[in-house]
């Protein structure tokens, strides 16, 4: 095996596990603040690679994208905050709280309903904006511009979030809420509007991961499906609930995928992360920072 080769992939692997890393973290985030799955995560990452489409190519043109990613990611984020207040916040009203097999018939009913609206309004055809940058020259690497941009954007956003979530006066009404929504209830916090937050946030993460590489995955109305199943995957590496092991699940899955590809066969490239799942469930059931049993 040839070393710079070797080196390449391994760096592929890591650009792309940062990617994974905002839909794992939105999916988890999620989950620990409103104690449900949003199964319509990867139509959200799908919305988000559209809308970056219409913005740059109709609206802002190719050299205002880095306008156009923050735009994209606020335009999910508020279709997210929407979609929970009209359809989710019912299930935390009066006696039904955590009803999940509403939340689970609703976020699949949005996932039809987003993919099937994606082809009337653009047709079953695949798009892609121009490339943000040049590629890149690591030493003797050359590496896709645009993966760079987006491992770049990615790192930012989850600094931002950390920031977010760790040093400021929303964040810590987010982690308590997560904690123990009875008593954070106790304590005053409205949890209606932390729960239509928290939900805007996550899915405003997929959006940024389909914004950030919609020209390296191309945008199409089946583009969130795969992503959303490798987020998943992520998640049950990492340990459902927990942030930290979302980050490290997603890095994982990247190198594991994209060494796979090199030393045996790009051909299984999906399969790759499968295996590693399968591994660590017989290892530890509960993934790599997975929680043994949960309270409410």
């Amino acid at each position: 095996m040839d070393p710079t080769l070797l080196t390449q992939y391994v760096l592929a692997g890591l650009v792309i596990g940062g990617i994974y890393c905002l839909m794992a973290v939105g999916i988890t985030f999620i989950y620990s603040v409103m104690k449900m799955i949003n199964w319509a995560m990867g139509e959200f990452y799908m919305i988000g690679g559209y809308v970056q489409y219409v913005l740059i190519t109709a609206w802002l043109g190719p050299q205002r994208w880095a306008l156009a990613l923050p735009l994209a990611v606020l335009t999910v984020a508020a279709l997210g905050m929407l979609v929970q207040r009209l359809l989710l916040q019912p299930m935390f009203a009066g006696q039904l709280e955590r009803l999940d097999e509403y939340a689970t018939i609703v976020t699949i009913s949005l996932t039809v309903l987003f993919r099937n609206l994606a082809v009337v309004l653009f047709g079953p055809y695949q798009f892609s904006p121009r490339d943000y940058a040049p590629p890149v020259q690591l030493g003797p690497l050359p590496i896709n511009g645009s993966r760079v941009v987006a491992f770049l954007g990615a790192a930012v956003l989850l600094g931002l979030f950390a920031l977010v979530v760790r040093r400021t006066w929303l964040g810590l009404a987010l982690r308590s809420v997560a904690q123990n929504r009875l008593g954070a209830l106790a304590a005053g916090i409205n949890l209606s509007r932390i729960d239509m937050l928290a939900f805007g946030i996550g899915v405003g993460l997929a959006g940024a991961a389909g914004a950030l590489l919609a020209p390296v995955f191309l945008v199409y109305p089946e583009s969130g499906a795969l992503s959303t199943v490798k987020g998943f995957e992520i998640i049950v590496i990492g340990g459902l609930g927990s942030l930290p092991g979302s980050i490290v699940g997603g890095f994982l899955l990247g190198l594991v995928e994209s060494l796979g590809s090199v030393l045996i066969s790009p051909s299984f490239r999906d399969v790759y992360g499968f295996g590693l799942l399968l591994l660590l469930l017989a290892l530890r059931p509960t993934g790599l920072w997975g929680e043994q049993a949960r309270e409410a």
